[in-house]
């Protein structure tokens, strides 16, 4: 069943990066089509725009992210010798290079990694998580975090972040031309273009949307499978259960960066708060949903 559900995972994870890229190419198609009558040449230019955004956030990402998180470096065992021990413990047994450790002056507990790729990644916690956490739990949250560097998790959502900037640039940079009267003056009003034009229109519309649902889908997924990770590296489900059973009642961290919310082991605006409306629009799994998967393992 775990390993079914790995694979189910794996799949959507693809289906989810695939319809990202199509979502900017659609975009990019439809900011050619209103402003320079070639839906080809606006495609290749989003393309073009997108890759920009990959390059610079895959070369820079752990070094931003943690500066929109306000954390900071530890540079010795001597600072938070338990997180740091715990930290190397986990990548010892995960295979994978020791990450840059940083701590956020935060009372909420909370945890994320970031990174290009296992040799440069990085893991944050918040001084919350190091008050509440026993030991054992803290193990089960930084093996999550240790399974999210080693299966390129943390590559798949800056990507993903990266995709959507893009997509967040297209869509503002048409927002600024349609204020100063920069849309072309299409002739042809037929029936054929006024309908390709509402098209064009509505995709601008509602692309920053379906990006943030995208990458909403993608951090769900993805903390299923992380938190199979986690056991499978500890041997100890239990760590992971106690520790996700304490963020259920957690407070929100004090200003988190939204764009980094799907990064964290639990919303960070949230926690493990409830709220009225779907799920679609959560970044991670319901924390019970998580808890139930564990306690089956």
């Amino acid at each position: 069943m775990l390993y079914q559900q790995i694979a189910r995972n794996k799949r959507m994870t693809v289906v989810v990066m695939a319809g990202f890229s199509l979502l900017v190419a659609l975009v990019g198609a439809a900011v050619g089509y209103l402003f320079a009558g070639s839906a080809v040449g606006g495609i290749v230019i989003a393309l073009v725009l997108a890759l920009i955004y990959i390059s610079v956030m895959v070369g820079q990402s752990t070094d931003v992210v943690m500066r929109m998180n306000n954390a900071h470096e530890l540079h010795s065992a001597d600072e938070a010798p338990e997180l740091w021990h715990v930290v190397e413990d986990m990548a010892m047994v995960a295979q994978v290079p020791m990450p840059r450790v940083f701590i956020i002056d935060d009372p909420s507990p909370n945890a994320f990694a970031t990174g290009n790729n296992p040799e440069h990644a990085a893991v944050a916690a918040t001084t919350g998580l190091l008050q509440v956490m026993n030991r054992e739990e803290l193990e089960g949250v930084i093996g999550h975090e240790m399974s999210h560097v080693r299966n390129y998790d943390i590559r798949l959502q800056t990507i993903a972040l990266a995709l959507a900037s893009a997509i967040g640039a297209l869509t503002g940079f048409v927002s600024h031309i349609w204020w100063f009267g920069g849309r072309r003056d299409d002739n042809d009003r037929d029936g054929a273009g006024v309908i390709a034009i509402l098209g064009s229109v509505l995709m601008i519309i509602l692309a920053p949307l379906a990006a943030s649902i995208a990458q909403m889908a993608l951090s769900r997924n993805r903390e299923y499978l992380a938190d199979a990770g986690s056991v499978e590296l500890t041997r100890n489900p239990h760590g992971l259960i106690m520790a996700l059973t304490k963020l259920k009642d957690a407070t929100p961290m004090k200003d988190p960066d939204p764009n980094s919310s799907a990064l964290y082991i639990s919303d960070p605006e949230r926690n493990g708060k409830k709220h009225r409306f779907s799920h679609l629009f959560d970044t991670h799994p319901p924390l019970d949903n998580r808890i139930e998967r564990l306690e089956k393992m």
